[in-house]
């Protein structure tokens, strides 16, 4: 077994010890509750200008993500290119600045909304609310071409993208260290640099204040990355010799979410606000408590889901998905979870010893019951 896999296994198993009576409730479903990476978001202390180049002193001071990884996790290989995030904030704009290797750098897609990730491209998934529903989506490509879109909810849950949705006032730029599609030389890097602003994650259904110190967004990056080659002075995205499609392409992101599927929003990481400046004293990343209960409704709900494309329906007991109606955790408190199904409808309640509960739903929907 290879160092990769000893490492997942291990960390799998590390995910999991709140459920003192529950060491098989987890199995077949530990690949999609890998563990969640985090950042503390800072405050600028000079303005920044969008060109792609961070040249403040803002940028200067704030820290590197970790490395992106392939979108399945560590048992998969790690990505041919590095590529990591800075963010920064102030009282108006989110502000992002992703640095991607790159030898062949590469974009001809040159029309807002086309459909970027078509090409390589930098993409930006926000749940401001920690829902899974209303987020928003920013997709760039070497060229600066941005995709941006508004989802109401999940594609697994029907949810339909809203291609039309533009995010009023956000910026963007690239700067290229090396040639954009010239492939007689060997590049280094391209970096993006995008400003959202707080008001433009908005639209009929949610909008988006600017956060208060210590408030968590859910977030994530995703680098797509096609395999190439070289036609008349142009790149062009290899195909399969038998099938003639192209080759699938390479998903690697911040936060691995288990799958080849990025729109699961509840598998994404977490940013945290901070009131201070980029260059005053550091605060800890504090994971909510409730996090590992909400990890129990999603293991619940992945269940549910498996058990009616088996069945063709949904389970009317939790005993059918061999899920206990009571739970003991280490830290000795107790959780009861109850199930309500009618037809093509059901609700799963987690109640903890006190009074806050917390529901999920058949559209993937999770709410707090205060």
């Amino acid at each position: 077994m290879t160092n990769f896999r000893l490492l997942y296994f291990f960390v799998c198993f590390q995910i999991f010890p709140l459920l003192a009576n529950a060491q098989n409730l987890w199995d077949g479903y530990s690949h999609l509750f890998l563990p969640t990476r985090s950042y503390v978001v800072y405050q600028t202390i000079d303005p920044i200008i969008l060109d792609g180049k961070a040249n403040e002193t803002s940028w200067e001071n704030a820290v590197w993500t970790e490395l992106f990884q392939d979108i399945e996790g560590l048992l998969k290989p790690q990505p041919a290119y590095q590529t990591r995030v800075k963010m920064l904030w102030d009282k108006q704009c989110l502000y992002l600045l992703a640095e991607l290797e790159e030898p062949h750098i590469w974009a001809y897609y040159r029309q807002h909304d086309q459909i970027v990730y078509h090409e390589n491209d930098f993409e930006v998934f926000i749940d401001p609310d920690c829902d899974s529903h209303n987020y928003f989506e920013f997709e760039v490509n070497a060229a600066n071409t941005l995709f941006d879109l508004f989802l109401p909810k999940p594609y697994r849950n029907g949810g339909n993208p809203l291609l039309t949705w533009d995010a009023q006032g956000f910026k963007s730029a690239v700067s290229v260290d090396g040639t954009l599609n010239d492939p007689k030389d060997q590049d280094k890097k391209w970096t993006v640099e995008m400003a959202i602003p707080f008001s433009s994650l908005q639209s009929e259904t949610i909008e988006t204040p600017v956060p208060g110190d210590g408030e968590i967004w859910k977030i994530d990056f995703s680098r797509v990355e096609w395999q190439t080659e070289i036609v008349d002075g142009k790149y062009q995205k290899k195909k399969d010799d038998r099938t003639g499609k192209f080759l699938s392409e390479n998903n690697w992101v911040w936060n691995a979410t288990g799958e080849v599927n990025m729109h699961v929003p509840e598998r994404w990481g977490m940013l945290q606000f901070s009131k201070n400046r980029v260059n005053a004293g550091k605060v800890q990343f504090q994971m909510p408590e409730e996090e590992e209960l909400k990890k129990i409704l999603w293991l619940v709900y992945y269940k549910q889901m498996d058990f009616r494309g088996k069945h063709k329906q949904y389970a009317a007991y939790l005993s059918k998905l061999e899920v206990p109606e009571t739970l003991s955790l280490d830290s000795g408190k107790k959780v009861k979870i109850q199930l309500s199904c009618a037809g093509d409808q059901f609700k799963v309640t987690l109640t903890p010893d006190d009074d806050q509960a917390f529901t999920i739903n058949e559209s993937g929907l999770l709410e707090i019951v205060i």
